[in-house]
């Protein structure tokens, strides 16, 4: 059991809603960045205290509030109050082990995503929680900690390039969406990479360590599929969906989301299937590289079968043997030595056993 498993069970028996942090990752204070824009320009700070967000609720701009650290239950619960989120959200906020998924909430859009980032060698992945809350004018987003995939959107936020000044806060979400899924693209490159050397170096030398790295790749695996699979429901799910916060023009820009989720889960799957055929070739090489030295070990015995029977034969101690005696009996008993070896490689060479 996982320590996220066991600290999950501690909210049992709790009344629903009741906020407690679930999860590994925490940072010493929630720390809150606030991007406030529209057309003409935009504002960007790192609010002190939550407060400082309150007023944002009722500009006629968009805003975006991004929380960092989900642990303080104050932050959360103030947040919840102003901008008038159910309690069972921001307990779905604070847990941190959800299922990818979307919520419609009536005066809002709820959505959870996981962000994934792996170490240069394509191993070490990271995962975490991401959830989004679109309003009418607002998108809140909360993470487990700090840094993400997300700086390409505020980049276009601050150069103003692009359509995303000019749009609503539901172009914002689907633009947050996109580049979590675009970021599973460059995890998956790096997987790709490193599948590719293992596969190489499986044909060249299939060394013993060389399964560990496999299995270990397969977990990995394992957990990029628990976070992508669900990722086409929320897509289709915030395409589909019938609320007046989510414009018609944003479905186009949703439904080229939902075909590079599909992508992503395709590699997925076919990452997946490579391992499983390079573990069976491992096993296969592993197997065929025993049989050869069987074959070797086999060989050699058998070539040592008449010797020694020769040997035997001329070490017994009888008195009347024929070539005990005679003048040549030890070079005529390496030549029958020699001779038997020389039968059994041409029988060999005959019957393709070498």
């Amino acid at each position: 059991m996982t320590s996220e498993e066991t600290r999950r069970s501690d909210k049992a028996g709790l009344d629903p809603g009741t906020l407690m942090y679930v999860g590994d990752k925490k940072v010493e204070r929630s720390r809150i960045t606030v991007i406030d824009y529209d057309a003409s320009g935009y504002l960007e700070k790192e609010a002190a205290s939550v407060e400082e967000c309150f007023p944002f609720k009722e500009t006629s701009t968009v805003t975006w509030i991004n929380v960092d650290g989900v642990q303080d239950a104050a932050v959360i619960e103030k947040l919840g109050t102003r901008f008038d989120i159910h309690p069972l959200v921001l307990e779905d906020i604070m847990t941190t082990t959800q299922r990818p998924k979307v919520e419609d909430l009536g005066n809002a859009v709820f959505v959870v995503l996981r962000m994934i980032e792996c170490g240069p060698d394509g191993l070490d992945m990271r995962a975490d929680q991401l959830s989004l809350i679109l309003g009418p004018n607002y998108v809140l987003s909360f993470q487990e900690t700090p840094g993400d995939c997300l700086g390409p959107v505020r980049e276009r936020i601050r150069s103003g390039k692009g359509r995303i000044r000019k749009l609503g806060p539901d172009y914002l979400a689907y633009a947050i969406v996109d580049a979590v899924v675009d970021n599973y693209f460059f995890v998956l490159e790096k997987l790709g990479e490193k599948i590719d050397a293992l596969e190489e170096t499986l044909v060249d030398e299939p060394r013993r360590g060389l399964l560990h790295e496999i299995h270990a790749l397969k977990r990995e695996m394992i957990g990029l599929r628990k976070a992508v699979w669900p990722l086409r429901e929320v897509v289709s799910g915030l395409e589909r969906m019938e609320t007046p916060l989510i414009k018609k023009s944003t479905g186009v820009f949703l439904r080229d989301v939902y075909d590079h989720a599909i992508q992503v889960i395709d590699t997925v799957e076919s990452f997946r299937e490579i391992l499983t055929s390079m573990v069976e070739t491992y096993l296969s090489s592993v197997s065929n590289r025993m049989n050869e030295i069987m074959k070797v070990l086999t060989i050699i015995s058998t070539i040592f079968i008449p010797i020694t029977f020769l040997v035997g034969l001329y070490g017994m101690n009888f008195v009347h043997m024929p070539e005990i005696r005679w003048r040549w009996g030890y070079a005529f008993a390496w030549a029958l030595i020699l001779a038997s070896v020389g039968a059994m490689f041409a029988f060999f060479r005959r019957r393709r056993w070498l």
